[in-house]
């Protein structure tokens, strides 16, 4: 987005209904400030979210393709948000010295209950005790030591956070996975004896005088994938991403592309044409007829079944690319969404440079 006075502006690709929905006939096709209409014997019309507006004079490059309908490119403006420090929502919600519930994301049973933090500390990146020895000129005094937190501490990670479950004696071996007890799902894994590492995919957590609200897992799984590239990037300038599973495998190769796209979406009004809609109720959440969502936009290639291998090899070994790591079922969820969000595309929106185009809403 641009940044020219009080409201931003961006130049987007508008599609409207597809061309089963309308006649080979003459089409006409209006613009106005708050409204996008198109007429061909019936009347389709998109009305815009308060406060978004359309410049009828940017409108250019009409067209219609075969199997996608009308495409026009024309300046869409809005009123600048608040200015505001992206950071990740796992971050943002702990904070010392408050109880906290956590959720199972899945059938939102509780998996701790009531537990207060003294201390909320991020961890390094992975890699950090390697570059401890550029930083030093004596040998590493980390070498032998592992930064695990006590029992009044939580650790964040990129994609997880550690807890001190207080009970050392407990023998559990290293890397086990952590099953919820209600729905069987992997939620974690324990680091050893007394570690547990939780992933932010699978865990909701609640303040303990609030209350547990369900939210659709597509929509959980994007909003929380999204705001960690978002972070990422921000953070460390980092815009490729490998998706490993805790089986260790490459399932996803993420280029992002934008991580300040406005996503506008109408189902609109028609007198004699179906409704359309873009993103589906599945990937967006809920807010009437007309919505606008913050969204990231990426490319992605995907690397089950030996797909894409060598790229996937030349991606882990690219020290510019930086690997996100999540349950493996997980993964594959990741993997559907991204899936049907591309298939919800036009044809000709489908791919750009052999990769698969996605929105994300978060």
């Amino acid at each position: 987005p641009g940044r020219g006075g009080p409201l931003s502006e961006v130049n987007p690709l508008l599609c409207v209904p597809s061309e089963a929905d309308l006649p080979s006939s003459a089409v006409d096709v209006s613009v106005a400030a708050d409204c996008l209409a198109v007429r061909s014997g019936g009347r389709w019309a998109a009305a815009l979210p308060a406060g978004v507006r359309l410049s009828p004079s940017s409108c250019r490059g009409l067209r219609r393709l075969p199997g996608d309908g009308l495409h026009l490119r024309m300046r869409l403006r809005r009123p600048l948000p608040p200015p505001a420090v992206l950071v990740y929502t796992l971050r943002e919600s702990l904070k010392p010295q408050k109880n906290y519930v956590f959720h199972c994301q899945s059938c939102g049973d509780i998996i701790v209950k009531d537990r207060k933090f003294l201390r909320v500390l991020p961890l390094p990146s992975e890699n950090w005790s390697a570059l401890v020895e550029e930083w030093c000129c004596h040998p590493n005094p980390f070498a032998r030591s592992t930064l695990h937190p006590q029992h009044d501490d939580c650790f964040l990670g990129d994609t997880f956070f550690l807890l001190n479950s207080g009970n050392a004696s407990h023998k559990s071996k290293e890397n086990t996975r952590v099953i919820c007890k209600r729905c069987k799902t992997m939620l974690g894994e324990t680091v050893s004896s007394d570690i547990i590492k939780y992933y932010v995919t699978e865990v909701i957590i609640r303040p303990s005088e609030g209350s547990f609200s369900p939210m659709s897992r597509s929509q959980f799984v994007q909003s929380v994938f999204a705001q960690c590239l978002v972070e990422l990037s921000s953070a460390k300038s980092t815009f490729r991403f490998t998706v490993k599973g805790d089986d260790g495998k490459i399932y996803i190769l993420i280029w992002l592309l934008n991580s300040d796209t406005l996503l506008v979406e109408s189902l609109g009004s028609s007198s004699s044409h179906s409704v359309f809609t873009l993103f589906g109720d599945i990937f967006t959440p809920s807010s009437g007829p007309v919505g606008t969502w913050d969204a990231v936009k990426v490319l992605y290639q995907p690397c089950i079944k030996s797909r894409n291998k060598d790229l996937a090899d030349a991606w882990e070994d690219d020290i510019g690319v930086h690997p996100l790591k999540f349950p493996s079922e997980t993964c594959m969820e990741l993997l559907l969404i991204l899936g049907l969000s591309t298939t919800s595309l036009p044809p000709s929106l489908r791919c750009m440079n052999s990769f698969q185009v996605r929105n994300s809403c978060y």
